[in-house]
């Protein structure tokens, strides 16, 4: 069996670990590899060799560094098919999903090309009498990212890109469900030049994660997962006076306004709803039709599409959505479902007995809709992560405003509507982080930055674009006098520039 070691100081190898966990086939529910667990010793190993290159590759000039970053791009353009394929294995989402997981981080590394000039500082000739000003950004050491299961491609990518672009060192710890993937992009930057000891890649649960919080040579930490935990890696990195930037739980809501094209409205929610089946922190998880009317033609609009929506296997390219990433996620998402049976809810479309010949063992979860949903049942409170669209009606626009508002989540959000005031009003009023206009699901480029607000996101900086580059340096700011403007005596008052 394909045992999947870590990667340190330019190597893949087990180390020094005598545990291992299994990694699955979502699509037949078998064991496909095993994933090595590190030890303290491991992740002290990998701290050593990031320690050891870093100050080097910090003293690399931004443009050597950045042509590491162009061979980068394009070996994973190379590699493209191969990385899709080996993270569709691992996690369940079609192919061709997968490469859009795969693409969507390959643009952060596109644009960390750019640090060159993303790290300019600033320059004040003449500031005081014979006195300059200027900044620099310096990369504050050593960074690590902690990673989730759904975008093992993606969000590595957009930690790493940033932090090595400006000249740290980084240690990456993914989800040790879909292991393959992060490996498989620390060889490829050393393939294009990274030198070995900046990317290091570990393997671990929690015991893993508290080493990374609390070892002294890590000076910045990036997280991705859910809410309760992201406040936890943000307190805790916080108090070992560490920089720190946690992103959380979501629940998305797609507001569609009576005038709304319905047709465009109903094919975009069942690409937010149920692409990735639903595991994206950003997919749409509650539609909330403005007007009895409007609820009842989107529903008519939902319905057929949903039947018809094709889920199998990865290895199957007619489909659409692909099984949920464990068992336990499996059984989770149905006891939600059944939740919201219990609860009141009206259960249009029912996943819970999907089944598939030949997949009877996958986690799969069949597409399910729900309608009638109110803001106290669970199926509304918690973050599925799951096939599950609920439509929560709202009787006016300020119903529906006010609905998205209350939720204590605030990643993304988006409006369905032809009225320009009406959309005005909702991306300036609305309390997210990321709001989409006509778009379901409004992820920004890399140029700018991705990240939410309330329980969505604790930190002051976000992921990617201009964010990203601030986030991985300190600024120094100099104030230089030459001898000739230095007057003789000592100066007690407060410095001045008169």
């Amino acid at each position: 069996m394909r045992t999947i070691g870590h990667f340190i100081d330019g190597v893949e190898s087990n180390g020094h670990s005598t545990q291992f966990q299994d990694v699955f086939n979502p699509a037949t529910g078998e064991i496909q590899a095993r994933v090595a667990l590190a030890t303290p010793a491991d992740l002290e190993a990998a701290v050593a060799s990031a320690a050891a290159a870093q100050p080097k590759w910090a003293a690399t000039n931004p443009q050597r560094r950045a042509r590491v970053f162009f061979n980068f791009v394009a070996l994973i353009n190379r590699d493209m098919q191969e990385l899709a394929e080996l993270l569709s294995a691992e996690h369940g989402k079609t192919v061709e999903d997968a490469k859009g997981d795969v693409l969507r981080g390959l643009e952060v590394a596109e644009f960390v090309a750019g640090a060159p000039h993303l790290l300019k500082g600033e320059y004040t000739d003449g500031a005081g009498p014979g006195i300059d000003m200027y900044s620099m950004r310096q990369p504050v050491g050593i960074g690590a990212g902690i990673t989730p299961f759904n975008f093992p491609a993606m969000i590595p990518l957009w930690m790493l890109s940033p932090a090595i672009a400006v000249g740290n060192a980084f240690i990456l710890k993914p989800s040790e469900r879909d292991p393959s993937v992060p490996v498989k992009l620390a060889q490829l930057a050393v393939e294009a030049g990274l030198p070995k000891g900046i990317l290091n890649v570990v393997h671990g649960g929690k015991d893993v994660v508290d080493g990374i919080l609390a070892h002294d040579k890590i000076e910045a930490i990036s997280f991705v997962g859910s809410t309760p935990i992201a406040r936890y890696v943000y307190g805790a990195a916080a108090q070992n006076g560490k920089r720190v930037q946690a992103f959380g739980g979501a629940k998305n809501h797609m507001v569609i306004m009576p005038d709304a094209d319905m047709n465009k409205a109903a094919d975009a929610l069942m690409g937010a709803g149920f692409g990735s089946a639903g595991e994206r922190c950003m997919a749409v998880s509650v539609a909330v039709p403005v007007g009895e009317g409007t609820a009842d033609r989107i529903i008519e609009a939902l319905r057929p599409r949903i039947e018809k929506l094709k889920v199998g296997p990865a290895s199957d390219k007619a489909s659409e959505m692909g099984p949920v990433i464990t068992k336990a996620s499996q059984e989770r998402i149905k006891t939600l479902i059944s939740s919201g049976v219990s609860q009141g809810a009206d259960l249009v479309i029912d996943g819970r007995d999907f089944a598939l010949q030949g997949y009877e063992n996958g986690y799969f979860v069949g597409p399910t809709l729900f309608d009638h949903v109110t803001p106290e049942m669970d199926i509304y409170k918690e973050e599925i992560f799951g096939p599950v669209l609920c439509v929560a009606r709202a009787s006016t626009y300020g119903e529906a405003l006010n609905l998205v508002m209350d939720n204590p989540y605030g990643n993304g959000t988006a409006i369905f509507t032809r009225d320009g005031d009406a959309a005005r009003d909702f991306a300036a009023r609305v309390n997210i982080g990321m709001v989409g206009v006509n778009v379901p699901v409004p992820v920004p480029l890399a140029y700018h930055s991705f990240g939410g607000w309330k329980a969505s996101a604790f930190g002051d900086l976000n992921q990617h674009g201009t964010d990203s580059i601030k986030f991985w340096t300190r600024t120094k700011t100099v104030t230089a006098r030459w001898p000739s403007g230095i007057k003789d005596g000592a100066e007690f008052q407060m410095p001045v520039m008169k």
